[in-house]
Formats: C-alpha cells, structure tokens, sequence
C-alpha cells in the first residue's frame, strides 16, 4: 500500500523501515512515476475519501483489481465534471460582484462619462439629419432605416427577451406590450445600440456587463444629446436652479434616464460629484454609482447592490411621503458629511422602486430643493440604526415570534420549464394578414 502510494507512512515507521533496510529514508522516498493503472486507482480513491462521493451518499469501496481500467477513467471523468459545475455554480456569483464592482470603479474613475459612446450618440444623430434636442419616434424609426432594420412588434417574445433582431433580413422584432409599459423610443433604441456598438455573444460575466452599460449608456446619450442638453445644464447651473425633473420632462424621458443621464454630465461638464441609488421598496439597492466619496454600504468584496439601504435615507424615506407628484428632498448626515438627495418612487414589473441623485453639502447651492426642511440622520454602519430592532424589543420578541419564510421567486426563473415553447419569428412571404395569421397558427400547432 505504501509503495503504491494508496496509503502515506508515519515519518516513525519510515525512520524505521529505513533502520531494518540499512538505508536513509531519502532513498525510500525517491520518486519513481507510477504505471497508468495505479495512478487511476489511487486518484479514484482519494476522490472516495473527498466531499463529493460523501455528498451523494456513495460509500468508499474496494477497487478490486478485476474492475476495467475503463470503469476507472468514466468514473474519474464524471467526478471531475461533478466538481466543475460545482465550482462553476459557487463561483458564478462571487465573480457577478467582483465583475460588477471593477465596472463600478472603472465608471468611477471616468466620472461616469465615455466620451467614445458620446461620439457615436452623436454620428448617428448627424447621420439621420436630427436637428438637436428631443429626438421623436420618427427619428428613431429613421435610425433603424439607418442601419438596415424594420421594426415589427410580436405578441409572443419569450419574457427574457427585449427584443430578437433577424439580422439576414433586417427585421427587429420587439414585444407588442412595450408601447403600453413604457417609452417606445427607449425599446428601439436599446435594440439598435447592440448593433452600432456591434456587440457579440459575451463570453464572460464582465463583458456581459460592459455591454449592458454601453447599450444603455448609448440610448441615454441618444435620447437626451450631449451637445444640447449640456447649455440647458450649464444655464440651469448659472441660475441655480439644476432639476432633475426638469431634465426628464424637456426630455420625454423616464426619471431614471434623467437622472443616470444626469450622472454622465455632471461631474465632466460641470464640476459636480454626484452620487445615484435605485432601491426597492423592500429596501435592497439594485443599482448605484457615487464619486463623491458617499458611504455606500458594500458587502466584504466591495459590491453595493444587494445591500440594504439605510432606513434614514431619501432613498427609503421617500416610500413613506404620500405626495407621489412631487419630488422628496431630504439632507441626510452621515459619518462621511452631510449630503442632499431628490427622490421620486416609480412602479416596475417588481413592484416600486426609489431613483435617487445626491450630492455633497456643499454642491446643493446649484439645486432646486435645496430649502428642503426635511433631515435625517444616518448610522448605518452600526446595526442598531436601523438594521436590528432596539435591545428591549428585541429581548421582548426574540422568543415570542416566529416568521414563515417565502421562498425567493427568482430561485426559480433560471430553471427551465418541463416544455419550453421556442419563439421564431412570423413568417413574411404571405401577401395577406389572414394567410400570415394561418401559416404562423400551423407552425406552433407543427411545434
């Protein structure tokens, strides 16, 4: 067993096999490469002895020299695929956070402003004749000609899908319920930025990631030009009076446009450090950028979202106003210095949402809202501020309630179903409506 290196000696028997041999215990561990066959057998056995084969359930056994050497290797090779998806499963979220944080630093450290997505804003502009200001779904429509596509809507795109572009034949298919849950202009443009920024299939994590914040970045600077929306800042600033609302409604845009757009410009074009949260009514920050040095809460690799956002902050403060109309402004101190936030909650296909902008203290003398008599102060990186009840009520309810936890619903949605129904998209030879309408009835009844 110890020459086939299936079992290792105590350094005592060894010193002693040594002494009856009348040799040095270096010559008794010189190495000698082992046969194919017993390489195998003891790979195989460690993996018995490993957290794998006890995870399943599978005791160790006996490798008995009668078992083919092609049994060895098909069980060696499925062990090591157990232990890939394993490792690919643990490690699939570690490497989300650490792709998305490195993406947050990179927007960090560009003031959240690519001057390469602004050019191309601006070329495709210039290449369909757009004047200046708000562009209109006419002009959206002109991009799309511009770069070769029709645009239809299909009532049934999979829910995972914005929009599926047939690039042999120039046709952007997009969901027929977009018009009705949002802007138009929006669903357009984000399929066509995939295509200007001529994205591929992302072969990691990261560059999913870096392609989904160019998409948008893009459709943003589209929506809301840099050459003219820059002078409307800039006069605003002169005036004292920046409103993120009025931004979203000169615009056209959704108030969570105006104020990412908002974050692009501000820092390079005039001088103000700004901070961005979104959070869910259940209080979890899904998205945030910040280079005014703000306390975001992070988790130990440095990620924000998925944290919980403080209790005391505009971003939480603003579910609990009853005036859905107007914005909410708050000051808020912190152990990092006192900032100053404009809110305004906004519903989603996940319930509500808060879309925040802040800045430091002294940078509010440019915003409207600044009067705002609204305060708060925020502890939260002690636990008692809000994150844990007050010691009283705590020893009071520790032992006299009990919660039934619902299991997340997105636990599920990566799971396929048991009969998954493919979307392929209607046919366009048929000259009339009624004949496309019954070839695209037998093609599902064929599926």
């Amino acid at each position: 067993m110890f020459e086939t290196g299936k079992r290792e000696p105590k350094l005592t028997l060894l010193q002693s096999i040594a002494r009856a041999l009348g040799t040095t215990i270096d010559a008794l561990l010189e190495g000698e490469p082992l046969d194919e066959r017993s390489t195998m057998e003891i790979a195989l056995e460690r993996a018995m002895r490993g957290q794998t084969f006890q995870a399943l359930g599978i005791s160790p056994f006996r490798i008995a020299k009668s078992m083919p050497s092609e049994a060895l290797s098909a069980m060696l090779a499925l062990h090591g695929e157990i232990e890939r998806l394993r490792d690919e499963r643990a490690a699939t979220p570690e490497e989300a956070r650490r792709a998305n944080v490195e993406l947050r630093h990179l927007m960090r450290s560009q003031n959240n402003y690519f001057a390469d997505l602004e050019k191309q804003a601006a070329d495709i502009l210039s290449a369909v004749g757009h004047p200046g200001g708000p562009i209109t779904q006419r002009t959206a429509s002109e991009i799309a000609a511009h770069l070769g596509f029709t645009l239809h809507y299909a009532p049934d795109l999979p829910q995972t899908t914005r929009s599926v572009a047939d690039l042999a034949n120039g046709r952007l298919y997009l969901s027929s319920s977009i018009p009705a849950k949002g802007d138009a202009r929006a669903a357009v443009l984000q399929a066509l930025s995939s295509r200007i920024l001529g994205h591929g299939e992302p072969r990691s994590y990261a560059e999913f990631l870096r392609q989904r914040v160019e998409t948008n970045y893009l459709t943003g600077a589209i929506l809301v030009p840099e050459a003219h929306v820059v002078p409307v800042l800039q006069e605003a600033k002169s005036r004292r009076a920046i409103s993120i609302e009025d931004l979203r409604d000169a615009y056209s845009v959704s108030y969570e446009t105006a104020a990412h757009r908002f974050t692009n410009l501000a820092t390079q074009h005039l001088g103000i450090p700004v901070h961005f949260l979104k959070v869910h009514e259940s209080g979890t920050i899904t998205k945030a950028y910040e280079n005014d040095d703000v306390n975001f809460p992070t988790d130990r690799l440095g990620s924000i979202e998925g944290q919980m956002c403080c209790r005391r902050w505009t971003s939480r403060e603003v579910f609990d106003v009853e005036d859905r109309f107007n914005p909410y402004y708050q000051y808020t101190d912190t152990g990092n210095g006192t900032y100053w936030c404009t809110a305004r909650v906004e519903p989603s296909s996940e319930g509500l949402h808060s879309v925040s902008v802040g800045v430091r203290f002294d940078d509010t003398k440019w915003f409207v809202g600044r009067d705002t008599p609204n305060r708060g102060v925020s502890k939260h990186s002690v636990e008692t501020c809000c994150r844990r009840a007050p010691a009283e009520l705590e020893e009071r309810w520790r032992e006299q309630s009990w919660p039934n936890v619902r299991t997340p619903a997105r636990c599920w949605p990566p799971c396929p179903p048991a009969r998954s129904r493919e979307w392929t998209p209607p046919t366009c030879t048929s000259s009339s409506t009624r004949t496309h309408r019954a070839e695209r009835a037998a093609t599902r009844s064929g599926r």
